[in-house]
């Protein structure tokens, strides 16, 4: 069945989040945080310069700065001319802001699938609700990203930040999969619907409870990375050993296979498993060998980056999946 326009929007928009998410995961794990000293600008400038002679420092606000970062209980004495110019790392500076032109994506078809939603709000309100909630997320998100730089990457506003960009996941996903008169069902009879339904709100909340436990794991990797600078990745392994957060995220991953493989059996007893569900099976399999690698192996960037775009991608489908295991719409 063809997209309705709406649809073709609010997909738009969720694969933007999804693209952001990735790119977001880039500057975290190359440490591009606070490639940037300042927002919305970069440096003081709308494109950012390419080496520290480009900037001056001389004009650039610091007492603002230092104003803001102390609200964000951030010592305002580490903000200085000097200090921003030892910190100048051009790759750091691009790397952060294409991650800010790659916000703008997700910004525009927000905006464009609220407004195409206020032609479903008479048929589907709760339609146009999610629209304006996800908008009010990507607004309440970009000023989540003045916070983040202001707080010097402080770890709960980092995971607040990627929380609140995860959340859109759901919303988008439900306006893509409800912007139409026939959404798309499981075909299944009720009894095996039923259980399906069950199994995977289960696999929603323990998805969701596993992807909280990772955040605070990656604040302990990123603490890892600036007071280990020196130290090989590989060592880190050990001492995230000795973090009970570390140990259940690692050991619930186990139980989500196990659902997944359960829920795998009962989709073949009663009329397959579908797109849908094989994408969320083969993730949650890619999932769990990236974890053994970065757990047994080695703890690379790439794999970090891979693991937390494609939690985003599985918590999209499965919502998907879930929804479309509802009773029918009453229109």
């Amino acid at each position: 069945m063809a997209m309705t326009r709406f649809q073709k929007l609010a997909t738009a928009a969720l694969v933007s989040v999804l693209f952001l998410i990735f790119v977001g995961a880039i500057v975290r794990v190359t440490g591009s945080g606070m490639g940037c000293p300042d927002w919305p600008t970069c440096w003081g400038c709308l494109i950012p310069p390419t080496s520290a002679d480009k900037v001056d420092f001389e004009k650039l606000p610091i007492e603002k700065f230092q104003r803001k970062a102390e609200r964000m209980g951030r010592d305002p004495s580490t903000i200085t001319a000097e200090t921003l110019r030892a910190e100048f790392n051009p790759r750091h500076v691009w790397t952060e802001f294409i991650n800010r032109l790659c916000s703008l994506p997700v910004g525009f078809f927000s905006l464009a699938t609220f407004i195409a939603a206020f032609w479903q709000r008479s048929r589907r309100p709760l339609v146009f609700f999610t629209a304006f909630a996800s908008l009010a997320v990507v607004l309440i998100n970009a000023w989540m990203g003045a916070r983040v730089v202001y707080s010097g990457l402080k770890p709960g506003v980092l995971t607040i930040h990627l929380a609140l960009a995860m959340s859109l996941t759901g919303m988008l996903a439900y306006c893509a999969w409800r912007g139409t008169d026939q959404p798309w069902r499981v075909r299944m009879d009720e009894p095996a619907r039923a259980k399906l339904r069950l199994l995977l709100t289960v696999l929603l909340g323990s998805i969701i409870f596993t992807g909280i436990i990772g955040a605070q794991v990656r604040e302990l990797t990123d603490a890892m990375s600036k007071f280990h600078h020196d130290a090989p990745r590989s060592e880190w392994i050990g001492e995230l050993e000795q973090s009970w957060k570390y140990l259940l995220h690692r050991s619930f991953s186990w139980f989500i296979l196990a659902l997944g493989i359960l829920i795998w059996s009962h989709c073949k007893r009663n009329g397959g498993i579908g797109k849908v569900g094989y994408g969320v099976l083969l993730i949650i399999l890619t999932q769990m060998i990236l974890g053994i690698i970065m757990s047994q192996i080695h703890i690379y960037s790439w794999v970090q980056v891979l693991h937390v775009g494609l939690s985003a991608i599985l918590l999209s489908l499965t919502w998907l999946w879930w929804f479309s295991t509802g009773k029918k719409p009453q229109e």
